[in-house]
């Protein structure tokens, strides 16, 4: 469960990483998948992890996939302002 934690963490900034490469859609899009998430995430703890494939199920996975892309994305974006700097500097 601690995996998935960190997991549900990186996920929980990644809205605001969206805002960040100023991408707003996906951002809205994020933040309603990470409601879906933490729901998810209690509904294991506390009761029965729902089935494969139930909505809550597919939208955990999702979010969990936006995310990736999301920090994917971001990483890019910091490789490449910082080559910019880099070349002013030289």
């Amino acid at each position: 469960m601690g995996i998935i934690m960190i997991f549900l963490m990186l996920s929980t900034v990644t809205p605001f990483l969206f805002m960040k490469l100023r991408k707003m859609p996906l951002a809205i899009v994020q933040s309603a998948l990470l409601v879906g998430m933490w729901i998810y995430y209690f509904e294991a703890v506390f009761n029965v992890a729902p089935a494969t494939f139930s909505p809550l199920w597919v939208i955990f996975y999702g979010g969990l996939i936006v995310s990736q892309a999301a920090w994917i994305m971001f990483i890019i974006y910091v490789v490449n302002t910082q080559d910019k700097y880099q070349k002013s500097y030289q």
